[in-house]
């Protein structure tokens, strides 16, 4: 998986040097591959159902990408996946920052305090954990 980097900076302010949070490239075999990895199969069809009330507006943003961010999220859990898409369809960004940027999301603003090395440690850190996971 290939990282696409944001041209906006996700933490600091302009007028301070950052680095961008990456963004995972996924597709719809990520997450149906996650799915069969991490439930069991007699639950498939059920998250398939789950997943795909995710993606029913046109304001719901990256669909396949928040649908693999819940998957993430939820752990093998079926309730926690449930909830992850409740929470999606308010706002999707709940579920990219617990699933791929979750260091960065438990600091929260202190993030813009500290040095620029510790940013890009976290951030790093975030990066290799995601990848890890998706991976596994």
């Amino acid at each position: 998986m290939k990282p696409v980097i944001q041209n906006k900076s996700m933490h600091g302010s302009s007028s301070q040097t950052s680095r961008t949070q990456p963004v995972p490239q996924v597709t719809t075999e990520d997450v149906e591959r996650i799915a069969r990895r991490d439930f069991p199969a007699e639950e498939l069809t059920s998250l398939t159902a789950i997943l795909s009330e995710y993606g029913t507006e046109k304001w719901h943003r990256e669909p396949t990408r928040v649908r693999l961010a819940a998957l993430k999220v939820a752990n093998g859990s079926v309730t926690r996946l449930r909830a992850c898409i409740a929470s999606a369809k308010r706002d999707y960004r709940d579920a990219l920052v617990a699933a791929e940027y979750p260091a960065y999301h438990k600091i929260g603003p202190r993030f813009r305090g500290l040095s620029e090395d510790e940013r890009s440690k976290i951030i790093d850190g975030d990066w290799q954990q995601y990848e890890t996971w998706l991976k596994h």
